[in-house]
């Protein structure tokens, strides 16, 4: 798979072509944790937004074996380690927002238990993968960018310039 390292001026020209794409004010984000939680912060620096929330969601193998661990994670169900108290979210426009959009799984699970909560639930990336989405026709309501690499962001780089060039 083709990889692609970003630096923080790439992310600000993602984050300055999202904002114009809003078409609603939203009275509340969620950011998902730990790649929504950046770009998130920049977002909501921009839209002025006070109410401020996280959410955290593993999706648990059930195998001691590696390889049928990864197999197990693909069918295994949302487990919300951190999520916020339904009553934050009834009745508000909420922005949820992570750095990708890959197979959807994660995203979709935060959205979904949202909208249960009666929140109106709006996605929002940085990018997003077609070709990885496991959800159909489903897309983010606003991303930046369309790719199909994996994406490296600057704050998942390790420090100094050697080890940057050994990740590549």
């Amino acid at each position: 798979m083709r990889k692609e390292v970003l630096t923080w001026n790439d992310v600000d020209q993602l984050i300055d072509h999202i904002i114009p794409q809003f078409e609603t004010e939203f009275d509340a984000m969620v950011m998902i944790t730990h790649g929504g939680i950046i770009p998130g912060g920049m977002l909501a620096e921009a839209l002025k937004l006070s109410i401020i929330l996280t959410a955290s969601v593993d999706f648990p193998a059930e195998s001691e074996h590696e390889t049928e661990k990864e197999k197990t994670r693909w069918l295994a169900w949302p487990q919300f380690v951190q999520f916020p108290d339904s009553s934050v979210l009834r009745g508000r426009r909420i922005l949820i927002v992570d750095d990708v959009w890959g197979s959807g799984r994660t995203i979709t699970a935060v959205k979904n238990r949202i909208a249960s909560a009666g929140g109106l639930p709006y996605t929002c990336v940085l990018h997003f993968n077609p070709h990885r989405n496991l959800f159909g026709p489903s897309r983010p309501d606003y991303y930046a960018a369309i790719t199909d690499a994996h994406i490296v962001y600057p704050w998942e780089i390790s420090h100094g310039p050697s080890l940057v060039l050994r990740d590549l």
